[in-house]
């Protein structure tokens, strides 16, 4: 059993897929999604934030920050911003709301949002 949700789509999609709700929820502060891509956004959320809490003097953390997000703003934004406001908290940045089915599909929606 893979220890990630495959969410329906080839690696390669998914792994975009992530890397574009990591962006999009570090740049907006809140998105929302359906609950299962909101748990597994969950994760990368929290290994960027953990890297920008190594601090902004730490380039290969900065690196490997842009390497995975798809925008050079967001990234200084989670360096300058974001990671100090989480240094004294040990996990948690992010909290789930779930919202009740979507109008089209039925899906499960859920809210994202940093704590």
């Amino acid at each position: 059993m893979a220890g990630y949700r495959k969410l329906g789509r080839y690696t390669s999609h998914r792994m975009m897929m992530l890397r574009n709700m990591t962006t999009d929820l570090l740049l907006h502060g809140s998105i929302i999604t359906t609950e299962a891509k909101a748990k597994e956004l969950e994760r990368a959320v929290a290994k960027m934030i953990s890297l920008a809490k190594r601090g902004g003097d730490d380039l290969h953390a900065r690196r490997q920050a842009s390497a995975y997000m798809t925008n050079a703003e967001v990234v200084k934004e989670l360096f300058e911003n974001i990671g100090p406001k989480y240094a004294d908290r040990n996990g948690g940045y992010t909290r789930i709301y779930k919202l009740g089915p979507r109008r089209g599909d039925g899906a499960p929606q859920a809210k994202i949002e940093l704590v």
